[in-house]
């Protein structure tokens, strides 16, 4: 059995957010937590410019790609459930090596 890596990237907007800190508050808070509870690498993604749109993008590997779907999907609805702002879309990927 081949590796399997993940990809799970998730949007937040940060309605009415007008400074960089508030962001990085709420994107150091989710990515802490994260990497306590599921022990995966986790960036923001693509937002860094953008006050009101954060993009974090969550990534993992592992030999078993049915344990790592389920790991993913575990992952978004923690972060959908202590981010007091609204997620607006989420998205995984899987990919396999030989």
């Amino acid at each position: 059995m081949g590796m399997c890596l993940a990809v799970l990237t998730v949007e937040f907007s940060l309605d009415g957010n007008d400074n960089l800190k508030a962001k990085r508050r709420v994107a150091n808070s989710l990515k802490q937590k994260v990497r306590n509870k599921f022990n995966v690498a986790i960036a923001e993604a693509g937002t860094e410019n953008n006050l009101t749109l954060l993009r974090l993008a969550v990534v993992s590997i592992s030999n078993n790609e049915s344990h790592l779907r389920s790991r993913m999907d575990k992952c978004a609805l923690m972060m959908e459930a202590v981010c007091p702002e609204e997620m607006v879309g989420s998205q995984v990927e899987i990919y396999a090596a030989e």
